[in-house]
């Protein structure tokens, strides 16, 4: 095969779906870690969410992405995604996905909080991810046109006469190579590692959203982090997640005396979106009340068949959810903001795309509604590909780029201040003092990133600052964005957010200036 014209950054779900798609065009995957095992998708328990059952529709998805989203999901990207979302169901079954059926053959989807209908397309309960993740990885490796470099983290963008052209990455023994490309995709995955509690593994760092800020991209909602209530609370970094499922199959959040708590919080109770019920888990761990999920009744003995993978990591720490309930703590687990994107997936840059978490579509507004992330990551890794394979003749032809010749620098010191900084401060709940705080420590890191040379460090303190800068901007409360100061959502403000990089430092150097006065 020629060189491949087309790079895509991430080997999860949204960049190995949309390789696939662009097949035989040739293109070159990027993969922080080996193929499979370094993706969030691969850890994704719940399934796709899609309008697969009578009495059903895409219009009722549509409505319910649109209720749990806060007021601020793009309708129209809502209504098309959940259009779209059978033919890429199909798409994976055709790759081999092994979705659940019933006995009659047909598509068996379970309940997921907040959903109106029994929508969630599954494979053995909470085995999703890893097995479409199986399918793919199987699908990418019988494609000739299409090679995958695996341990390659990207650190910056290549840009040539005010256009992206490709990526700076280093391999695993630190030597940092340029991959020239017309066309570079970013499917890279969230930011869950710049917090202390995260479901996510180590990658998702949000350096994606960091060095594509720096080249200029426009930035959306980035204050709007997910917090799934229920991460199973026994010391594991990154923690392992007890699904969505569990709950809609019954299960109940309990403190440690066996008392429900969420009923009086919301009438949906254990069923409520995302941030309600991190929320309500929060406040029992707080108040020294703990917080457990009880399916000892709602699935008993039939745990470790029906949910097997949460079952192997109770098991392991000594815990048989079949008998006992799980502890269980909010953990940063997904990002709604990410670079802008148009409903085909380009972003504000010329040849720049993205896909999946690193993008923000306005699909999930303030707060995702579950399952529609591996959705999002299918419809539009296709309609990327798409667009991509339309553009490709026009684009300006490839040219060659030197990696500059810079030492691996790591300061994991830095990281795992980052890590506690955003988990202190820019978490479940935030107020204007400790985004205060978190704007004042982030500038003062990424002040020793540069100092010290530290490209990874400097991502991570750039993506932590367009968090916590938006977050400060906006005072009032929606969705994944909770500021115990202006706790009522303000409809003035019920809007979708725009960052870059500038206007984020601005902010806080504002911020840092005001303290010194």
């Amino acid at each position: 095969m020629r060189e491949p014209d087309i790079l895509i950054v991430g080997g999860g779900l949204a960049g190995l779906f949309c390789a696939l798609k662009l097949a035989p065009l040739p293109v070159a995957v990027l993969t922080a870690a080996p193929i499979g095992e370094g993706a969030s998708s691969v850890w994704a328990q719940g399934g796709v969410a899609a309008a697969v059952s009578e009495g059903d529709s895409p219009e009722l998805h549509a409505r319910d992405t649109a209720n749990a989203g806060a007021g601020i999901v793009d309708n129209e990207v809502a209504l098309s995604v959940a259009r779209e979302a059978r033919a890429r169901v199909e798409d994976l079954l055709r790759f081999g996905a092994p979705f659940d059926r019933d006995a009659a053959g047909r598509l068996a989807p379970s309940q997921e909080a907040a959903h109106s209908a029994r929508r969630i397309v599954r494979v053995k309960g909470d085995g999703a991810g890893a097995a479409i993740m199986q399918a793919l990885i199987a699908a990418v490796r019988r494609t000739p046109s299409i090679t995958v470099h695996e341990n390659f983290v990207a650190e910056d963008l290549i840009v040539q006469n005010g256009r992206i052209a490709g990526a700076f990455a280093r391999d695993a023994a630190g030597v940092l190579r340029a991959f020239p490309a017309r066309a570079t995709v970013l499917a890279s995955g969230g930011v869950g590692g710049l917090y202390a509690v995260t479901t996510n593994p180590a990658q998702a760092s949000g350096a994606a959203l960091a060095f594509a800020a720096r080249a200029g991209a426009r930035i959306a909602d980035a204050e709007f982090v997910q917090f799934h209530p229920t991460a199973i609370d026994i010391g594991r970094d990154p923690a392992p997640l007890a699904t969505e499922a569990l709950r809609g199959e019954g299960a109940v959040l309990v403190d440690r005396t066996g008392r429900r708590f969420m009923p009086a919080l919301h009438r949906d109770a254990e069923l409520a979106p995302r941030d309600i019920v991190a929320r309500g888990v929060f406040a029992e761990i707080a108040a020294g009340r703990g917080a457990f999920l009880d399916a000892t009744e709602a699935v008993g003995t039939n745990f470790a068949e029906k949910f097997p993978n949460v079952a192997a990591s109770c098991l392991a720490a000594g815990i048989d959810p079949s008998l006992q309930p799980i502890p269980v703590a909010p953990a940063a687990h997904y990002h709604m903001g990410g670079l802008w994107t148009d409903g085909r997936g380009r972003t504000s840059l010329p040849g720049l795309w993205a896909a999946g978490e690193a993008a923000s579509t306005g699909l999930h507004g303030a707060n995702r509604l579950a399952s529609n992330s591996l959705l999002e990551a299918v419809v539009f890794g296709d309609r990327v590909a798409r667009d991509i394979a339309a553009a490709l003749p026009a684009l300006p032809a490839l040219k060659s780029a030197h990696a500059p010749g810079q030492p691996e620098r790591r300061d994991p010191e830095g990281a795992a201040e980052i890590r506690r900084i955003m988990s202190r401060h820019v978490g479940v709940l935030r107020d204007e003092a400790g985004l205060r705080e978190a704007l004042r420590a982030l500038c003062r890191l990424r002040g020793r990133a540069l100092a010290e040379g530290s490209m990874d460090l400097r991502n991570r303190a750039e993506a932590a600052l367009l968090i916590a800068a938006s977050a400060f901007l906006r005072r009032e409360s929606r969705g994944g964005h909770f500021r115990t100061d202006y706790p009522a959502s303000d409809p003035a403000q019920a809007r979708r957010s725009f960052i870059t990089l500038d206007e984020a430092l601005r902010a806080a150097h504002g911020v840092v200036a005001s303290e010194a006065a």
